[in-house]
């Protein structure tokens, strides 16, 4: 259900999150520390949703200064969806 979430919020980054002052919400993605802040969960529960969801290929971080920015990968969710529509 949280992982839901994050994926739902990062659809429309710049509607579900302040702006940040490194990286650009949309082109760079969100910072991990404002998903765990909007989650309402310490940054290590946040960071294993992370995790997970970048495992599973549905959304890629990228590295800016210290920090770790997060954004779908559009791609693979399109492909995902295909092969449950194909399977189900």
């Amino acid at each position: 259900e949280r992982r839901l979430e994050i994926l739902k919020w990062l659809k429309s980054p710049a509607a579900h999150f302040p702006a940040q002052r490194d990286g650009d919400l949309v082109k760079d993605g969100v910072c991990g520390v404002f998903i765990a802040q909007k989650l309402g969960v310490s940054q290590p529960t946040a960071s294993e949703h992370l995790r997970v969801l970048t495992q599973a290929g549905l959304i890629r971080g990228k590295r800016i200064k210290q920090w770790t920015f997060y954004k779908r990968d559009e791609t693979r969710i399109a492909a995902v969806k295909k092969a449950f529509r194909t399977e189900w």
